[in-house]
Protein backbone atom coordinates (compact mmCIF):
# COMPACT_ATOMS: atom_id res chain seq x y z
CA UNK A 1 0.00 0.00 0.00
CA UNK A 2 1.17 3.14 -0.95
CA UNK A 3 2.49 6.15 1.60
CA UNK A 4 0.03 8.37 2.44
CA UNK A 5 1.02 11.91 2.90
CA UNK A 6 -0.54 15.37 3.94
CA UNK A 7 -1.47 17.86 1.59
CA UNK A 8 1.53 20.19 2.51
CA UNK A 9 3.43 20.24 -0.67
CA UNK A 10 2.84 23.37 -2.86
CA UNK A 11 4.21 21.69 -5.98
CA UNK A 12 3.90 18.34 -7.40
CA UNK A 13 5.40 16.78 -10.87
CA UNK A 14 3.01 14.33 -12.06
CA UNK A 15 3.69 12.11 -15.02
CA UNK A 16 1.11 10.42 -17.70
CA UNK A 17 0.34 7.84 -15.23
CA UNK A 18 -1.35 10.49 -13.24
CA UNK A 19 -3.81 11.30 -15.91
CA UNK A 20 -6.62 12.27 -15.69
CA UNK A 21 -5.20 14.50 -12.81
CA UNK A 22 -7.30 15.61 -9.63
CA UNK A 23 -6.62 17.18 -6.61
CA UNK A 24 -6.16 16.14 -3.77
CA UNK A 25 -4.57 13.06 -5.90
CA UNK A 26 -4.81 9.64 -4.14
CA UNK A 27 -1.51 9.32 -2.02
CA UNK A 28 -2.84 12.50 -0.20
CA UNK A 29 -5.01 11.58 3.25
CA UNK A 30 -8.49 12.95 3.04
CA UNK A 31 -9.11 14.22 6.60
CA UNK A 32 -7.16 17.24 5.49
CA UNK A 33 -8.44 17.53 1.94
CA UNK A 34 -10.70 19.86 -0.30
CA UNK A 35 -13.75 18.24 -3.15
CA UNK A 36 -11.94 16.50 -5.65
CA UNK A 37 -11.36 18.56 -8.86
CA UNK A 38 -10.38 17.65 -12.09
CA UNK A 39 -7.50 19.84 -13.50
CA UNK A 40 -6.66 20.19 -17.01
CA UNK A 41 -2.42 19.85 -17.76
CA UNK A 42 -2.12 18.24 -20.81
CA UNK A 43 -2.36 21.24 -23.30
CA UNK A 44 -0.02 23.91 -21.09
CA UNK A 45 1.79 20.88 -18.98
CA UNK A 46 1.05 22.96 -15.59
CA UNK A 47 -2.31 23.48 -13.48
CA UNK A 48 -3.12 25.19 -10.32
CA UNK A 49 -5.90 23.70 -7.60
CA UNK A 50 -8.42 26.10 -6.83
CA UNK A 51 -8.84 25.26 -3.89
CA UNK A 52 -5.43 24.68 -2.43
CA UNK A 53 -3.00 26.75 -4.45
CA UNK A 54 -1.12 23.45 -5.38
CA UNK A 55 0.58 23.51 -8.73
CA UNK A 56 1.17 20.79 -10.86
CA UNK A 57 3.60 20.29 -13.44
CA UNK A 58 3.44 17.61 -15.97
CA UNK A 59 6.90 16.01 -16.06
CA UNK A 60 8.02 16.16 -19.93
CA UNK A 61 5.86 19.42 -20.51
CA UNK A 62 2.45 19.62 -22.42
CA UNK A 63 1.44 16.54 -24.78
CA UNK A 64 0.79 17.28 -28.31
CA UNK A 65 -2.87 16.53 -29.72
CA UNK A 66 -3.98 16.93 -26.20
Amino acid sequence: MPERTENKARHIEVTAADLPLHCPMPSMMLWNAHPRVFLPIEQTGESLCPYCGTKYTLKGGARAGH
